[in-house]
């Protein structure tokens, strides 16, 4: 398959504090990869760096090959990287079909609307996450969970060969995290390569064969979640000493 991502001694230093500390990892192609961590641990902040919404102070990223390293945002989405964030963010007062039509207009996301128009394209993402239903109103009136999903199919709808998840069940109840789950499983099996965030390594247990684990902008573990979750230093440092997994 080979690596699509190719993270090497990535460094980003807020004045006096190393927010990420030296940072390595390789994703392969089809690969789907938590990364977990406390708050204030790195997570987004490594998100931000590969997404391009902050320039890291050293270090580099290569994304298929393609030294991504302090590129704008905008160019790292048409090489075939989304994102979501950890606060959904949407045009207000355009439609719902109308954001992600927005996300369809990107060059990767035209590749595959030009032969069914953009419209028909933005549509069949809506379906896909379930919202296709209230595809003429505004996200200002969606509940929490529905801004989520649409949060995902906006990123889908630039075609991306890797997906980051920053926090995608923040906020959600039981019921919802379920229906986002099998979204993203789908997403995975569609062929996308998926790159996931969370508080808890429990929540990603059942859902990712292999973990990240972060504590003060370090990679302290990395492995399968049950080696992960048993693993000392991630016990100590990050869990509490002494706290396990139900």
């Amino acid at each position: 398959m080979g690596v699509i991502l190719e993270v090497k001694n990535l460094t980003k230093k807020f004045g006096g504090l190393t927010a990420v500390n030296d940072f390595s990892f390789e994703i392969e192609r089809g690969e789907f990869i938590g990364l977990i961590g406390p708050n204030g641990a790195g997570k987004t902040t490594v998100f931000n760096l590969i997404s391009g919404f902050e320039r890291p102070s050293s270090g580099s990223i290569r994304f298929d090959g393609i030294n991504i390293t302090s590129m704008s945002p905008y160019k790292i989405v048409n090489l075939g990287i989304a994102r979501t964030f950890q606060l959904v963010r949407s045009f207000k007062f355009l439609t719902i079909l109308d954001n992600v039509s927005v996300s369809c207009l990107s060059p990767r996301g035209k590749e595959v609307s030009k032969d069914i128009g953009t419209e028909e394209y933005a549509s069949s993402i809506l379906t896909a996450v379930g919202l296709v239903d209230k595809a003429r109103i505004p996200p200002i009136v969606l509940p929490h969970g529905d801004l989520r999903k649409l949060q995902i199919g906006k990123a889908i709808g630039t075609n991306p060969q890797l997906l980051l998840l920053d926090e995608p069940f923040s906020g959600l109840s039981y019921e919802e995290q379920l229906i986002i789950t099998d979204l993203i499983k789908k997403l995975h099996d569609d062929g996308v390569t998926i790159f996931i965030t969370g508080h808890v390594l429990r929540e990603l247990m059942t859902l990712v064969p292999r973990v990240l684990a972060m504590h003060q902008g370090k990679l302290i573990a990395d492995g399968p979640p049950r080696e992960v979750a048993s693993h000392k230093i991630v016990l100590e440092a990050y869990l509490g000493r002494g706290e396990g997994f139900a």
